[in-house]
């Protein structure tokens, strides 16, 4: 009988534990967390871009591991290609930042990324959604499929993204995107 009693009292302590668990996002952060967050806000800020569309980015391609290429030779933190890392070097006018750095340092990295969806984001005509697609597929492949009428750029028709790679891509950015701005309330 007192087993009995016990038991009344530790399971409904243990749901209300749970419970709270559950209900509450400083367990999700931990789930979810935001590395290189003071990189990623001076550099934000400054090419005025979604921070958390950066974070998003970077958990989708390395999840915050610097130093990372990728099989087709993609660089650092945010995995840019190497011509396309040159061409943004040159057009953003970084000297400071070289090949080295993209591929080893997380801010020198990150400073490039941000640029470069800011310029996606400019030649997709203000479609962050079609910037996303491009910075996964370039920017040709995007205009081209919108142009075509394979993909209108929404998020609603992605599935017509003919690229599944891109399609998936867009899909966990997005996803993370939506974790990162419900449990964070500012970055």
């Amino acid at each position: 009988m007192k087993w009995l009693r016990k038991k009344r009292v530790l399971l409904p302590l243990l749901i209300s534990f749970i419970a709270v668990l559950f209900l509450s996002n400083i367990w999700m952060t931990w789930l979810y967390p935001i590395y290189y967050k003071d990189q990623i806000r001076k550099h934000s800020n400054y090419y005025e871009v979604d921070p958390f569309l950066v974070a998003s980015i970077i958990r989708v391609e390395t999840n915050y591991k610097p130093g990372k290429e990728s099989k087709v030779g993609a660089l650092g933190i945010m995995q840019l290609m190497p011509e396309t890392a040159s061409w943004a070097m040159e057009m953003a006018k970084l000297p400071s930042v070289t090949m080295d750095s993209i591929k080893h340092e997380a801010d020198a990295n990150i400073q490039l990324g941000t640029w470069y969806i800011k310029k996606l984001y400019e030649q997709m005509d203000g479609n962050p959604i079609a910037a996303i697609a491009a910075y996964n597929a370039g920017p040709g492949n995007v205009r081209s499929w919108i142009k075509k009428g394979l993909w209108d750029g929404s998020y609603e028709n992605v599935r017509n993204i003919p690229v599944g790679e891109t399609r998936h891509y867009v899909q966990r950015v997005i996803y993370y995107y939506n974790q990162y701005t419900d449990l964070y309330d500012e970055f």
